[in-house]
């Protein structure tokens, strides 16, 4: 799922006080070395945790590709923790840092247009990071093809309904947080295919912080409303949302298996649960060419140089401009291509995916 002011750097000094500065060399301080303060300062601002991958993934990746092409540049991180407020004290702090890059994960893909807006006159660029900030100017855009991650969910939860004998019966649909665009963009592109698919979407929710225990609180309410037997599948925007859905549809007593479910961003969680047939399909996003890919955007804007020729692919409209863009692809993945796409990329190995509550799986799948 990161990037006269005089007044407002003076304001925001009591919060960066606060806020602990991480290091590409993974320490931290609560304040500044002599040598810390000579690095050329690069800000990652990433939304939340409770989507595992921006922990995982997100953050090490981007941290060694600067590291890499950077030696001298430092990373000062944070973690909004799904607070848009904080997330603007955060990048206040990091703006009176001295920070000459921002890479920035917006909670709110609107009102982060605020911390683009003072960025820009502290003439820090900004790269809008894995979500489009809307309604500003950041400096580029780096994703995936977030409506085609919507019409491969939808498409994949079709496909399979059908090979199961089934045409028509109720939906289940659970969005994301509404306060991300992407949670937008998966939704429209899901639409396209499920509205003229011969299924009915019954009920329709969208999930506040994208949290699996709202999300499991949903599915009951689509449960009770529907029936156990009341509904044939259910879309699920994430792996998160996905595991509180399971969990719904066991404590009512359905075999997950029954009804497809899909899910979104590959987590350990979530493949496993494809393994098992629990849940039917994720969508792998590879984070590691878009954390790489924005960590030469994020150093090449710090230091002044040119973006690497071929990075930037086309240009997305946020409202406001035409945002130079770097679009990735996403790829679903069900239990048949598990091995030619997440394990062969080096996403997970093989030892992680197939503990021992899962050996049985893997060895089925061809794993192991």
């Amino acid at each position: 799922m990161r990037r006269s002011y005089v007044a407002t750097a003076v304001a925001t000094l009591g919060v960066a006080g606060a806020l602990v500065a991480v290091g590409v060399d993974g320490t931290s301080s609560t304040g500044q070395s002599a040598s810390a303060a000579s690095k050329t300062k690069i800000a990652l601002l990433l939304p939340e945790s409770k989507t595992a991958r921006y922990e995982a993934q997100d953050k090490p990746l981007f941290t060694k590709k600067v590291k890499a092409l950077c030696p001298n540049c430092q990373i000062v991180y944070s973690n909004a923790n799904q607070d848009s407020s904080k997330q603007q004290d955060q990048a206040d702090a990091a703006l009176s840092q001295g920070v000459k890059a921002m890479v920035l994960d917006p909670v709110d893909s609107a009102s982060a247009a605020v911390i683009v807006k003072k960025a820009n006159k502290a003439k820090v660029p900004v790269i809008s990071y894995d979500r489009l900030i809307l309604n500003s100017k950041p400096a580029y855009y780096i994703s995936f093809d977030n409506q085609q991650v919507g019409k491969l969910q939808a498409s994949s939860l079709v496909s399979r309904l059908k090979a199961m004998g089934k045409t028509s019966g109720n939906l289940v649909m659970i969005n994301g947080a509404p306060t991300d665009n992407n949670a937008g963009l998966f939704k429209k592109g899901a639409h396209s295919v499920l509205d003229k698919s011969g299924f009915k979407i019954a009920k329709e929710y969208d999930t506040p912080d994208w949290s699996p225990d709202k999300a499991q609180t949903e599915m009951q309410q689509a449960i009770t409303a529907l029936g156990n037997d009341g509904f044939v599948g259910v879309y699920a925007a994430n792996d998160g949302t996905s595991g509180g859905a399971i969990a719904a549809m066991k404590s009512a007593g359905i075999k997950p298996s029954t009804r497809p479910i899909t899910g979104q961003d590959a987590e350990l969680a979530g493949i496993q649960r494809v393994l098992t047939g629990e849940q039917y399909m994720t969508i792998y996003k590879a984070i590691k060419p878009e954390a790489e890919k924005a960590a030469q955007l994020a150093v090449a804007a710090a230091t002044g140089k040119k973006v690497p020729s071929g990075l930037i692919t086309g240009k997305t409209n946020n409202k406001t401009t035409n945002v130079p863009s770097v679009i990735l692809k996403p790829v679903a993945v069900t239990k048949s291509n598990i091995k030619s796409t997440v394990i062969k990329d080096g996403f997970y190995t093989v030892k992680q995916i197939c503990t021992k509550a899962y050996a049985s799986a893997c060895k089925s799948a061809g794993l192991t």
